[in-house]
């Protein structure tokens, strides 16, 4: 049975999750996700009993409502759902502008996800006041009701009763995790959350990153991290530096949706970091741990590296 995704989001890790998720320790007790977005690791993790608990988390107070509102009411949400995806039917184009204005206005949860469903490649954009300014698809309608509503329920079912909703600032959304559990991490990338091309609505600046990822090591605990990487000639950020001790897995992740919307056929290739704790879980897959080793995995290619560029450190 296909793993319910309600929340679109573009980097999603929701076609990666399998391959990121072999990494994940067999021991985990509870599994946070602060950078939560679509919860696409949360959902596989939940459906495949990869954690007996989860803690959803982001910075944006309406996603993280929405996700509220998906996992305790899951018929309500997805009625209001359908009544806001109808009414464009009836004041045509003029629609997606009225939610968008009221969004930023309100804050809605629902308008947020009809927006992510309905804006251009589900690619969110804000500006430095918050609001949301992606434009509508006019090649689509947005997730049909009827799909959303099984999506809503088949999430709330996989989560209800065993996760933990929070919001805030990822490392005091982490701030009680033991070396039991296993953080996975998916901030924004470098140079994606600046500028006025703002795909995220909260900054995180690099040396942020690194200081706390080297708390994270300090306090012993276990994490996967995807960060930098490249489409086509673009590179999104140099690679995190060799004094956290992480391994480095770089994941092709196939065609950009950002690049063909932009008429480019170009690969994202992305890097996915280790801490030590999930080091012998690469060996279990199958990958090698020299560098520049290469392993075939559910149809992504993986190549591992222990030598990390220092040149950011």
């Amino acid at each position: 049975m296909a793993i319910p995704h309600p929340i679109p989001y573009q980097g999603s890790k929701r076609r990666l999750a399998p391959v990121i998720a072999r990494h994940f320790p067999a021991d985990t007790h509870r599994l946070y996700e602060p950078f939560a977005g679509s919860a696409a690791m949360t959902l596989h993790a939940a459906r495949h009993g990869l954690a007996q608990r989860f803690v959803i988390a982001d910075s944006l107070p309406p996603l993280v409502e929405l996700w509220r509102a998906i996992i305790e009411c899951p018929a309500q949400t997805a009625a209001r759902y359908r009544r806001v995806w109808q009414r464009q039917f009836a004041t045509g184009g003029e629609h997606f502008r009225v939610v968008r204005t009221r969004y930023n206005r309100d804050r809605d949860p629902v308008d947020l996800l009809y927006l992510l469903c309905r804006c251009v490649k589900n690619a969110v954009r804000f500006n430095a006041r918050g609001e949301f300014t992606q434009a509508a698809d006019r090649r689509r309608h947005g997730t049909h009701p009827d799909r959303m509503q099984a999506s809503i329920e088949g999430a709330s079912l996989l989560l209800r009763g065993r996760v933990e909703l929070r919001c805030g600032d990822w490392q005091r959304t982490t701030a009680d995790a033991t070396p039991r559990d296993f953080l996975y991490l998916d901030p924004p990338y470098l140079g994606t959350s600046t500028g006025r091309d703002r795909r995220y609505h909260s900054q995180l600046p690099q040396q942020h990153l690194i200081d706390g990822l080297a708390q994270l090591r300090g306090r012993g605990l276990r994490f996967a991290l995807s960060y930098d990487g490249s489409t086509g000639a673009k590179v999104y950020g140099p690679p995190l530096p060799g004094h956290l001790g992480l391994l480095r897995l770089r994941i092709d992740a196939g065609r950009s949706a950002q690049a063909t919307l932009s008429g480019r056929r170009e690969r994202t290739v992305e890097s996915v970091y280790l801490s030590p704790g999930s080091v012998p879980d690469v060996a279990a897959s199958g990958a090698s741990s020299r560098p520049s080793s290469h392993a075939s995995t559910g149809g992504a290619t993986i190549e591992v590296s222990k030598d990390i560029a220092t040149s950011t450190a």
